[in-house]
C-alpha cells in the first residue's frame, strides 16, 4: 500500500478547481494508454463542488466521455428522485452535460429500484457489478468530521467487513439506510483521493495522517495501491503538523 501525500490548498473552491484539474490529467492519461480507466464518484459538497468545477472547464473535453466507467463510493438508499441521492447530484452538477455510454454508469440502486426497499438484495446486486473491474483507477472519497469514508463509520459493523459492498443500516447521520463500499474494496484501487475542507473536519485529518486504527477512523484505512492523497484546505489542516504538507495556493 502507498503512504500518504498531503496537499493543502487555500480554499475549498481553489481545492475542488484543482482536484478536477487532476482528474482530467488522470483520465487523459489513461485513455491516452489504451485503457477505459474506471472512476469512483463521492457525493457531499466537496466531491459535488469538483463535478461543478469539472462542468465549467474546458480541459474536460479533452476527455472521451464516452470511454470511463463511472462508479459510486457509496449511496443514501432512498428514491431515485430525492435531493439526497448522489448520483442525482452527480448528474445534475456533471454528467447530465457529458456524451456519456450509459452502459458504463454504474449507479447503486435506489429505494424505489428494482430491488424495492431490499437494501441488502441492492448491494449484492452492486458487488456483482464489481466482480469484472479488476482495480479502480481512481476513488474519490469525502470525509465525515468523525472520519467516516464513503458510508462506513467508525465502530460500524461495516468497518470490519470484507464483502465488497454492503448495506449499511442506522447510520449516524441521516439518512440513516445506505450503500457503501468496503474499505478492502476501496483498497483495490491504484489511488485513493481523500478530499475534505473545514475545520470542524481538522481533528479526523490529523488522526488519518498519524495513521490511527481505521476501526476507530476509518479514513485511516481508505489507501491505494499506488498512491493515496489527501486533499485538504487551509482549515481541514489546521491541526497537521508544521511542515507536512505542501501548500498550493494558484
Amino acid at each position: 500500500m502507498s503512504t500518504r501525500e498531503v496537499v493543502v490548498h487555500s480554499t475549498p473552491e481553489v481545492l475542488a478547481a484543482a482536484t478536477a484539474a487532476r482528474l482530467v490529467t488522470k483520465l487523459v492519461d489513461a485513455q491516452a494508454s489504451g485503457r477505459v480507466p474506471s472512476v469512483v464518484l463521492t457525493g457531499g459538497g466537496t466531491g459535488i463542488g469538483v463535478l461543478a468545477q469539472l462542468l465549467d472547464s474546458p480541459a474536460r473535453d479533452a476527455v472521451d466521455w464516452r470511454r470511463v466507467e463511472l462508479w459510486w463510493g457509496d449511496e443514501r438508499f432512498v428514491p431515485a428522485d430525492d435531493d439526497e441521492r448522489n448520483e442525482k447530484q452527480a448528474r445534475e452538477a456533471l454528467l447530465n452535460h457529458l456524451p456519456l455510454d450509459p452502459a458504463r454508469v454504474h449507479a447503486m440502486a435506489a429505494s424505489d429500484g428494482k430491488f424495492g426497499d431490499d437494501v441488502d438484495a441492492a448491494a449484492e446486486a452492486y458487488a456483482v457489478q464489481l466482480a469484472g473491474v479488476r482495480a479502480f483507477d481512481v476513488v474519490m472519497l469525502g470525509m465525515g468530521p468523525e472520519g467516516h469514508v464513503a458510508s462506513v463509520f467508525p465502530e460500524s459493523p461495516a468497518v470490519h467487513d470484507e464483502r465488497p459492498v454492503v448495506a449499511v443500516r442506522n447510520c449516524p447521520k441521516p439518512p440513516p439506510t445506505r450503500i457503501s463500499l468496503t474499505l478492502p474494496t476501496i483498497r483495490t484501487a491504484a489511488e485513493v483521493w481523500l478530499m475534505t475542507t473545514g475545520e470542524g473536519k481538522a481533528g479526523a485529518v490529523a488522526l488519518t495522517v498519524a495513521g490511527a486504527g481505521e476501526v476507530a477512523v476509518p479514513a485511516a484505512g481508505a489507501v491505494g495501491t499506488s498512491r493515496t492523497l489527501v486533499l485538504l484546505d487551509r482549515a481541514a489542516a489546521s491541526q497537521l503538523p508544521a511542515g507536512l504538507a505542501a501548500i498550493r495556493t494558484s
